[in-house]
């Protein structure tokens, strides 16, 4: 025989295990690296775009320079030599190379350095890209992006013919000033993500520890110690936790009052069960205790029978209020008179009625929606018990009548004893009984059938009663239909 377990079961063993802190602060951890890395981006894009801005702005001014230049003085002047040979030093922060070349393109003056560089076709027709024509309307980029070219054709002092200047600036040392930033960029976001993340861990496990206290809480009850300690709802909680505080206190208080009814409903079985099973023992022990007569026989044999019928009647209405209150049970509903079965139960009830010297009065009608051979049990015992406690020459009457909202409304009143206050609140528990006299028939269950009834029905039951006068039962059933 194999044994297998439960697809649940499997599931949850299979399924990760993962942490609410730990899953904050990664979570919270990601955030950050995603706002960090928009900001990082973006300002690494604007430094990008003003150190471009600033190299264009240069070239423009220095090609600005030079035209004033050779339009003031001539080519070979002391003022332009110096201006294009000596521009190009490896001392300064900025390198910049110059050459002018005729209208033949040949090459008058230029940088040392820059024919290996930039030769004189790297200017013509190159379209620059990411510059900004504001700045510098004749920039553009080298094919390897490393130097920022100009050109600009102007008159020259003692030449006829207009002169080209070219002007480059190295940008290769903007490139590295760029690289640098970026890598620096990304260490310091990945340390300050990584220190998020640390972060958030704790910040998250301070969150979570009050659930953590509820959960100690929790392990700590048991079905002996559901009482154990304050209340949740008494400490001062998160307010998310607030609501989950008091539930769980209501829970408590639930499952205590079930304990509490379980355990009554066991002590009170008990006892309803002790004295017909006792009579019934009590009443064969004496009977055989001696040779007896066949009438005797006869006679034992009756009062015995009728104990089983209560035990009988006993365990039908254990089970039938066993029934009613699990979730799933449903009745046959139908819609029909509430007069017809009033005057079911007065004819029943007639006889005893008769017997007792009280007189039952039916009054009213309405229809009412529901299973009628429910509804006939709970009228019938709330009518024997109505009969029980009306003395001679009183009054029970039954009335059925349309209830405000739609509603139907059944009262049964009586011109009886009438029930104590104090006992009001509980005649409809299973087992209670008002009566002061254990010996009282019945085993205080036909009150507990009527609620059960009722909330079948979706309605409910209620009581009035002033000890002396009477007493009023009203079942409320809702609207029809």
């Amino acid at each position: 025989m194999s044994l297998t377990n439960p697809p649940d079961e499997v599931a949850a063993r299979q399924s990760p295990v993962w942490s609410i802190a730990g899953r904050m602060s990664w979570l919270h951890a990601l955030k950050t690296l995603l706002i960090v890395a928009a900001v990082g981006g973006l300002l690494y894009m604007g430094l990008v775009r003003e150190l471009r801005r600033q190299d264009a702005k240069l070239v423009a001014s220095k090609l600005n320079v030079l035209e004033h230049l050779v339009e003031t003085y001539p080519l070979h002047s002391e003022a332009i030599e110096s201006e294009v040979e000596h521009e190009a030093g490896d001392e300064g922060p900025l390198r910049y190379y110059i050459r002018i070349l005729n209208a033949d393109a040949r090459v008058l003056q230029e940088t040392p350095g820059i024919p290996a560089a930039l030769p004189v076709a790297a200017f013509a027709g190159h379209e620059g890209g990411g510059v900004a024509a504001t700045e510098c309307a004749e920039c553009a980029v080298s094919a390897d992006g490393q130097y920022l070219m100009a050109t600009r054709r102007v008159k020259s002092a003692g030449l006829t013919e207009p002169v080209q200047l070219q002007v480059a600036l190295d940008v290769e040392r903007t490139a590295d000033v760029l690289h640098r930033y970026a890598w620096t960029l990304v260490i310091v976001l990945g340390l300050g993500v990584l220190l998020s993340a640390w972060a958030s861990l704790v910040v998250s496990r301070m969150a979570v520890r009050p659930v953590q206290d509820i959960a100690s809480r929790i392990r700590a009850i048991t079905a002996s110690h559901l009482d154990d300690g304050p209340n949740l709802a008494s400490r001062p909680w998160p307010l998310e936790l607030q609501g989950l505080a008091s539930d769980f206190d209501q829970m408590l208080a639930r499952l205590g009052d079930s304990f509490t009814r379980l355990s009554q409903f066991a002590a009170d079985l008990a006892h309803a069960l002790r004295n017909p099973i006792n009579n019934l023992r009590g009443s064969a022990e004496v009977t055989l205790s001696r040779v007896r007569t066949a009438e005797e026989y006869q006679q034992t044999l009756g009062s015995s029978l009728e104990e089983l019928e209560r035990l009988s009647r006993l365990i039908d209405g254990l089970l039938f209020i066993a029934r009613s209150e699990d979730p799933r049970q449903a009745i046959e509903r139908s819609i029909f008179p509430l007069q017809r079965e009033l005057a079911a139960v007065q004819d029943f009830y007639e006889a005893l009625a008769a017997e007792r010297g009280v007189r039952v009065v039916v009054e009213g009608d309405a229809m009412v929606t529901g299973d009628p051979m429910l509804v006939r049990r709970a009228l019938s015992n709330l009518l024997a018990n109505a009969l029980r406690h009306t003395p001679s020459g009183g009054t029970v009457t039954m009335r059925a009548e349309t209830g405000p909202g739609g509603g139907t409304l059944v009262t049964v009143s009586d011109s009886g004893s009438g029930i104590a206050e104090h006992h009001l609140g509980r005649v409809f528990e299973r087992f209670y009984r008002a009566e002061e006299n254990p010996e009282a028939p019945g085993a205080g269950l036909g009150l507990a059938i009527v609620r059960s009834v009722m909330r079948l029905h979706g309605g409910e039951a209620h009581v009035v009663s002033s000890p002396g006068v009477g007493t009023t039962f009203t079942l409320e059933f809702p609207a029809v239909g």
